[in-house]
């Protein structure tokens, strides 16, 4: 068996002109990416990145123009109904019957699966997702982050290996995205691989092992989070000095570097191409002892800002 849960390759989709005064769209262009089994995976990107596109692709909504696309080892095109299978998406729009209870919601929907009665999973799921005192409650007297759960929980009606989560905690309160990310943690602690598209960058620092960013269909990079957000350039690092440092450009020539208040002293730099070691050392040579120091760590926002712009 393959170690990836999904992979893409060479995948290009160009939508049709709409009309006799349009052009053809182009949405992915060689989109190539490898998603490995039990991770979580995040696929970042502007509006119009192409990020939908992909997940409509692999839940068969979307026909591709060219490229494969293997999911749990199953090539969509030549085993579409087990490819299908082995995935639940959790689409960004909400959409509910609401007259009917979150256990006649999932009853419902695993049957729609062919999921036989003896087999369904429906108090374990809402169990799950933090729904099972609502069990019979209607719908619509839910809460929205109570809705957005009951979401994730009928993508795992068929038990499928891969969910996949568009936006998920869109226009949900900072409590509840913190109760949603409770969720899929737990959901990937029992081996269910997690890919999801996010405009919270938070999000996906807080989530992901491993992160894409795609930009106008194309991918700008994929590998996993801490490679990711050592690409940062233009770090802060704050020495805290035993003394106040009366001539900084003469200590630390060649260095963006200021005073801040009467004893310390920020360097701005660029990882890649200065080591700290090297600062320091300059620090030290020049009689100053180093009381503390304190970094200002990157954050994917300005990794997704470099990598995006333009």
């Amino acid at each position: 068996m393959t170690e990836n849960a999904v992979s893409i390759s060479n995948l290009n989709k160009t939508y049709k002109a709409s009309g006799k005064n349009t052009s053809p769209k182009v949405a992915l262009t060689d989109v190539s990416l490898d998603v490995p089994k039990g991770s979580i995976f995040g696929l970042l990107g502007p509006n119009g990145a192409g990020k939908s596109t992909i997940i409509n692709i692999m839940a068969g909504l979307v026909m591709k123009s060219s490229g494969s696309v293997h999911i749990w080892g199953m090539d969509i095109d030549k085993e579409e109904r087990n490819a299908k299978r082995a995935i639940g998406i959790v689409p960004q729009e909400i959409n509910y019957d609401p007259f009917f209870s979150p256990r006649k919601t999932l009853e419902l929907q695993a049957g729609l699966y062919g999921v036989p009665s003896g087999e369904r999973r429906t108090m374990e799921i809402l169990e799950t997702v933090g729904l099972a005192d609502k069990a019979d409650a209607y719908t619509r007297s839910l809460s929205g982050g109570m809705r957005r759960r009951l979401m994730v929980a009928k993508a795992m009606v068929h038990s499928p290996p891969i969910l996949v989560l568009d936006e998920p905690s869109a226009g949900v309160d900072v409590e509840l995205r913190k109760q949603l990310w409770a969720n899929v943690r737990a959901l990937n602690k029992k081996g269910v691989t997690i890919m999801l598209t996010t405009h919270y960058l938070e999000e996906a620092e807080e989530l992901c092992d491993q992160i894409a960013i795609i930009n106008h269909g194309k991918v700008v990079l994929s590998e996993d989070k801490e490679t990711l957000l050592g690409r940062i350039e233009g770090k802060e690092i704050r020495f805290r000095l035993d003394r106040p440092m009366d001539n900084v450009a003469a200590v630390l020539p060649g260095y963006v570097a200021e005073t801040a208040g009467q004893r310390s002293v920020i360097v701005r730099y660029n990882p890649s191409e200065t080591e700290v070691g090297a600062i320091i050392a300059a620090i030290q040579a020049a009689g100053y002892g180093i009381v503390d120091i304190s970094t200002t760590d990157s954050d994917l926002e300005d990794v997704f800002l470099q990598l995006t712009k333009g």
